[in-house]
């Protein structure tokens, strides 16, 4: 049973097969268990590979009759008995069928691997994971993916993703943030999430529930429940709900054409977003942070935006070397903080 360290995946996934089954079907001798350390220290994945057939194994009893049932999988049949059958011959071939069904478990129900994707700065992606939901990740997203058994999870650590859930209600979708979470069956929405205590959840389709974190201190608030045309937001201001027609959700989805849309928002807010996306410093003295913007503006062109509020308000925009950029008031003499 000693193999290479260097062996593929395929094989060794069998050899934790195999194993897994003798560990379930019998004890081993002293010469097995000597075989299994010496196959176990040859890699270090290898520990963890067979803990999972393992736990596949012990499942067998309940998964089988469903599985032959419904033919996903057919158990090889023993040979009947004949001269100079030896019995050890007999139990290996017990033995690898039941490594089979478990390899054959293993495949019909999804692996609990985590995997990531994510953008990085000024750009927006599309994805379709294993159980078909549809994301659309914003600039300087990072997520987590674990589809397993009885739930599909996400982690979103940071930046903003759509969401089309794919229809499951055995296995609830749910995304995790800093700031709290949003559980769904199949539905369509959007999640935001600057910072550890800021949450912001649009509905576009469907209904989700929101359970916000710690916020300011307190302990997390109850779950909340929202639907169509719904927007949430929980942060340092608290909790708010509030429904969005038709054109605001349109503006709080504009993200997706490449596009922000402001009502009013102070500037250093504004300024802030347009930092998150291109992965710059951008910000504002306390006079000029304090203006308000409006109007949809290109996501993509800084360049445009800038010259923008230098037309619309009294204010300078100065880049540095570094690629950071100061906005003041032209009033505004140079001095600390000013560039």
């Amino acid at each position: 049973m000693n193999r290479s360290p260097h062996v593929s995946e395929s094989d060794a996934e069998e050899q934790a097969a195999l194993w897994a089954a003798r560990l379930e079907g019998s004890s081993l001798n002293a010469a097995d268990r000597a075989a299994l350390d010496a196959w176990l220290g040859g890699d270090a994945a290898r520990r963890a590979l067979l803990s999972q057939y393992c736990q596949f194994s012990s499942d067998l009893d309940q998964l089988l009759p469903m599985l032959v049932a419904t033919g996903a999988i057919e158990i090889p049949q023993a040979a009947p008995a004949r001269r100079g059958w030896n019995p050890w011959m007999a139990a290996t071939a017990g033995l690898l069928a039941a490594a089979v069904a478990v390899a054959a478990v293993w495949v019909v129900i999804p692996r609990q691997r985590p995997d990531s994707i994510a953008t990085s700065v000024a750009q927006r992606k599309q994805f379709t994971l294993a159980d078909g939901t549809r994301v659309e990740l914003n600039a300087n997203t990072t997520m987590v993916i674990e589809n397993g058994r009885a739930e599909r999870r996400v982690r979103l650590a940071n930046g903003e993703a759509y969401f089309v859930v794919s229809k499951d209600k055995a296995r609830p979708f749910i995304v995790e943030t800093p700031a709290g979470s949003v559980r769904v069956t199949g539905t369509i929405f959007n999640v935001r999430t600057e910072a550890a205590t800021e949450l912001d959840v649009t509905v576009v389709e469907g209904s989700v529930q929101v359970r916000p974190g710690e916020m300011n201190g307190s302990q997390p608030s109850g779950p909340v429940d929202i639907g169509a045309g719904d927007s949430l937001s929980a942060g340092k201001a608290g909790l708010s709900i509030r429904a969005l027609s038709a054109d605001s959700l349109d503006d709080a989805l504009a993200w997706r054409r490449g596009q922000i849309v402001f009502d009013g928002v102070p500037l250093d807010e504004a300024l802030a977003r347009y930092s998150r996306y291109h992965g710059r410093q951008i910000t504002a003295t306390a006079a000029a942070g304090g203006l308000r913007v409006s109007g949809r503006h290109s996501l993509d062109d800084l360049d445009e935006f800038f010259a923008e509020l230098e037309q619309s308000f009294p204010v300078r925009v100065v880049p540095d070397p570094s690629g950071s950029v100061r906005v003041s008031l032209r009033t505004e003499r140079a001095g600390p903080g000013l560039r």
